[in-house]
Parts: structure tokens; sequence; C-alpha cells
């Protein structure tokens, strides 16, 4: 017998998810997720399909079960044991290949990150000079296209990190910023991080971020995410609370998911945190943080190159691509609380009885 999960699902504006007999548990406080268990072990109810809480994944329970894991705390989820690329190891087409000092300088920093413990302040990077200089010429020439480019929100939260050229912010500052403003906290991480583990973070509000920082070879172009990317992409819209809700929206659907779901929900992940837009006075604003941190992002999105279709999380959604160059097709969304409830809406289909 299967002792059903209790748990509610709760975002920033009060509103919660279904639990697994279909019924909502007691409303919590805001910016709070619990979990409740009627007895061991728990077995949470998705589509006709058993989720057992298990740390081995993938493994049968029955003809009808899958065994996934179901995190209850950001203390649960790991953040240097599934890094799929980057990190210290780089491909052959990455700008810091053939730089041994480089890779050395990256396998530092990633070790200090997989080391990190939850509840300890994050490690402090001494950034080089050469350094410094990719950071101050990547933020000295985004924020020329900023004011006519990126969304209101945006505008309105960069000032409050004060960032400078002269200084490259680090992430234990970062995450006092976003704790005070939306409960939110950074987590260092070695590398790309697996989409579940990743999406699973979200549910905590807890964003996993990069320390390194790209080649200094090329300053305006990175293969993968980085501090630049990191900072100038993300930090800014993660203390906007609409925004903070609609990303944790999709952490949360992804908790006890299938891989089939994962994979559409990184999609959905992609087509709005990284490559979103919006529609403010019949213009076109950018909020995806792929094209907040990228010159030649902003500059494309703005041109007659692209197309723009509105979002539906119920349907199949193109291949992600960040090596073919820009994004030639983005998802306009017409507000974050609308589009927060679209993905809220689908997101009932998962954790929905059957």
């Amino acid at each position: 017998m299967a002792f059903p999960l209790q748990k509610t699902f709760l975002c920033s504006n009060g509103q919660s998810f279904l639990c697994s007999n279909g019924r909502s548990t007691a409303t919590l406080p805001a910016f709070d997720l619990k979990f409740e268990r009627l007895k061991k072990p728990f077995i949470l109810r998705i589509r006709g399909m058993q989720i057992k809480n298990s740390s081995k994944e993938h493994s049968k329970v029955s003809s009808t079960a899958v065994v996934l894991p179901v995190p209850r705390s950001i203390h649960d989820i790991p953040n240097g044991d599934h890094i799929l690329g980057f990190g210290a190891n780089l491909s052959e087409d990455h700008p810091g290949y053939y730089d041994e000092e480089y890779k050395r300088r990256r396998s530092f920093v990633a070790d200090l990150a997989k080391k990190h413990k939850i509840g300890e302040p994050i490690p402090e990077i001494k950034y080089t000079t050469e350094e410094a200089h990719v950071w101050a010429e990547v933020l000295t020439k985004l924020s020329e296209l900023y004011p006519s480019h990126a969304c209101k929100e945006y505008l309105e939260s960069f000032p409050l990190f004060n960032f400078s050229p002269n200084r490259i912010p680090q992430l234990e500052e970062l995450s006092q910023v976003l704790q005070h403003y939306t409960g939110w906290q950074v987590r260092p991480v070695a590398g790309l991080l697996h989409p579940r583990q990743f999406l699973n973070g979200l549910a905590f509000k807890t964003f996993h971020s990069t320390q390194y920082i790209r080649h200094t070879s090329n300053p305006m172009y990175t293969p993968e995410p980085d501090i630049c990317h990191e900072i100038l992409g993300h930090m800014p819209m993660l203390v906007h609370p609409e925004f903070a809700d609609l990303a944790q929206v999709i952490g949360l659907a992804s908790l006890g998911a299938s891989d089939k779901e994962i994979w559409h929900l990184t999609k959905l992940y992609w087509y709005t945190v990284e490559f979103g837009t919006i529609e403010e006075n019949n213009e076109v604003k950018a909020f995806g943080a792929g094209i907040l941190s990228s010159f030649g992002e902003l500059q494309h999105m703005k041109s007659d190159k692209p197309t723009f279709q509105n979002l539906d999380p119920f349907v199949q959604l193109p291949k992600m691509s960040y090596k073919d160059g820009f994004q030639k097709m983005y998802f306009l969304c017409q507000s974050f609380s609308d589009t927060a409830e679209k993905l809220r809406s689908y997101a009932r289909t998962l954790h929905s009885s059957n």
C-alpha cells in the first residue's frame, strides 16, 4: 500500500498546487515550501506513475512505478556530483582549451564550489587583474544597451547591486541582496549542473551559480554560464517578486517529475528565464539572462531577424540551441504574473491526482 505524500507547493503569491489525493493541504506562509509524510516510505503519485523517494534513480518499484529522488530541502540537492560539462573540463572548441593556466584556474574555482556547504559563507574569489578587465569590458558594453533593450523590472533592480567596472562582485554579497528582497539565495556550483538538480534548486528558491569567468581572449563571448552571465543576466531579475515566482513555479514542477517532464521543464526555463522577452508599450524588451548577458544577442533581439510567438507550456517546444549563433525565435510574455499562471496551470497537470 502506498502512503500519499501530503504536500503544498506554495509560491510567492500564496497559491498552492494540489497534493497527491487531489486536495490542498493547509496554507503555508508565503515563500515557504513544506513536505509532510504520513508514513515511510512515501510515494508521490504523478500521472499514473508512482514516484517513490529513493537514493537510486530509475530503479523499478513495480510494473507501473519508477523510483526517483524527491528532495525535501536544498540540503538534498548536491552541487558537484552532477556536472554535465564545462567546469574544469573544457571541450576543444572552448576559447580556453589550449590555455593550461586558465584550466588550472577553473579547476581551483570549481573545487571551492564543490566543498561549499549550505549555511556557510560562499568562498570569496580573489579575481586576477586580467579577470577584472574582462568583467569591466562586459559590464561597460552591456550597460550601453540596457536602457533601450532591457525590461523595466531589470532596469529598476539593476541599481540595487551597485555594480562597478572596478570590481567583480562576490556571490555572498549578491546572495544577501536576493535574500533581502525575495528570500532567494545563491549557491556556488562547479559547472553546468544536471537539469533535474538545477531546476529542483529553484523550488527551494536557490540559484546555482558559477564563479569562474570567461577566457580573456574574447570577453564578449562565452559558450557556457560564467560569472558575468550569472551576475548581469540573472541577479537583477531575481530581486523582482513576480519574476522570482515564475522561476520558482518551474522548480516546484520539477520535484518528482519524470525524465520526459524534466526535459520539457528545462525548455520552459530556457525560453523564459534564459531567453524570455516581454512586451512593453508595443516594444519587445529582454528579461532572459541569455539575452541580457550578451551584447550580440541584445542587438539581435531588436533586429528584424528573429521571430516572436506567445508561450504555451502545454505544447512541444523547439530544440534548445546555444552553439548555432543567436536565437532564431523568442517567446513573448505579456507579463510575469500571466506567464507564471500559465506555468502553474501546466505544473498542476504533473502534480494532481490521476
